[in-house]
């Protein structure tokens, strides 16, 4: 656990900094130790949308317009938590769940069953802004197996001690703690790394969408909605274009889908040519790049 946390910030902080050990420590965890299931690659990354509501409304997130991103309060069953650790049991997964998505993961009430049953399977890590988080639900996560607690922390430096507080009263290591500085304003780009969640943000400092064309997202990870539809990725933050549904279907299936061969062959080729790439400007290359190069492989491109 020690070699990829970073629980110490500093008293002089710097954003850009935090974003790049975030980065680092994903790369380790995206990059390494692709595993095949019938001769494919398979993701390292996958986010759940557990719920679709947040307690909070920041002004760089589509849940700041209720007309774009509305607080539906639909939550992810247990039945589809239960089928998706079948199958990612079935085809041998080891790579990253991450629980974050389209809303806030410690307001679904199965939290802990769902932390519980995922981490019979692979690395859980929950990313939160740590609103409701109490000693009694820190120890209780770590206690159900999850690799890591992202907190990230909107209202200021003073929220260090808070959380640290928190952390020391729950009894657990540190480092299954990381804290995350994201207080900034516009001028820093609120502390994220910014993008216009494909073409629905443009409040900072926002790329043009001909920026970036090579696209790595759809080549090592994938986001199921509370619904279990599946997405490209997290900046879909409309829902545009559904890979499939895997209460429907199999995860694998959908990995391998024509739907989504045709988006990941075209971003691998630099073709944003289809929406909601059409309209995104995420660097989609920092992290995959080992996954790239097999499908590149794949493809003959």
């Amino acid at each position: 656990m020690n070699k990829t946390g970073h629980n110490r910030p500093p008293i002089d902080l710097d954003p850009k900094q935090t974003i790049l050990k975030n980065l680092k420590r994903r790369s380790m965890i995206v990059d390494e130790g692709i595993r095949f299931y019938k001769n494919i690659p398979l993701p390292t990354w996958i986010e759940l949308s557990l719920i679709d509501v947040c307690n909070r409304s920041c002004v760089f997130c589509p849940k700041s317009d209720p007309s774009v991103a509305p607080d539906t309060y639909q939550k992810m069953s247990r039945k589809l938590i239960d089928k998706l650790s079948s199958e990612l049991k079935k085809i041998k997964y080891n790579g990253s769940i991450a629980l974050c998505g389209y809303g806030e993961p410690l307001l679904h009430k199965d939290i802990e069953y769902i932390v519980k049953k995922l981490s019979k399977v692979c690395n859980v890590e929950i990313v939160t802004n740590g609103d409701v988080l109490s000693p009694k639900l820190l120890k209780k996560l770590y206690d159900a197996k999850a690799g890591r607690c992202l907190i990230s922390m909107y209202d200021g430096p003073e929220q260090i001690d808070m959380f640290k507080s928190i952390i020391q009263k729950a009894k657990i290591p540190e480092d299954f703690v990381i804290l995350r500085d994201r207080w900034y304003d516009d001028s820093q780009n609120f502390g994220v790394k910014l993008t216009n969640r494909t073409g629905t943000i443009n409040i900072g400092n926002q790329l043009d969408t001909k920026v970036h064309s090579i696209c790595y997202y759809p080549t090592y990870q994938f986001l199921i909605d509370w619904n279990g539809d599946v997405f490209l990725c997290p900046q879909d933050w409309q829902r545009r274009h559904s890979m499939g549904n895997m209460m429907q279907q199999d995860i694998f299936d959908i990995w391998v889908s024509a739907s989504m061969n045709k988006f990941r062959k075209n971003l691998l080729k630099g073709k944003r040519c289809d929406k909601p790439c059409l309209d995104c400007n995420a660097d989609g290359t920092l992290l995959g790049k080992n996954h790239a190069e097999i499908w590149k492989k794949i493809y003959k491109i």
